[in-house]
């Protein structure tokens, strides 16, 4: 099943963002929920991040909890709200 983890960075939290950011990706890469879609979202500037997505397949949206909750921006304390909704994809277009 597809789940959808969308998350807003805390006002500031590009300090800390940066600091965990390679133990982020070790942890994703390592992760039993599968990313299938990842990357930060980023502000109208193009560049500076304010929040992080997430397209994951995991078997109970209880998996996907618990895969956010171990993720070490979220012991950092980067994002300020996550919101995950089960996702049932009609559409794909990649190549």
């Amino acid at each position: 099943m597809h789940f959808i983890v969308h998350c807003l960075d805390h006002d500031g939290a590009l300090v800390r963002r940066l600091a965990n950011y390679e133990a982020h990706k070790a942890y994703l890469a390592n992760a039993k929920v599968k990313s299938v879609i990842s990357g930060p979202l980023i502000s109208d500037d193009g560049e500076t991040a304010i929040g992080s997505f997430f397209l994951v397949e995991a078997d109970t949206r209880e998996e996907v909890i618990e895969f956010n909750r171990n993720d070490p921006f979220n012991a950092a304390e980067v994002w300020q709200q996550v919101m995950i909704h089960a996702f049932l994809k009609r559409v794909d277009n990649r190549e």
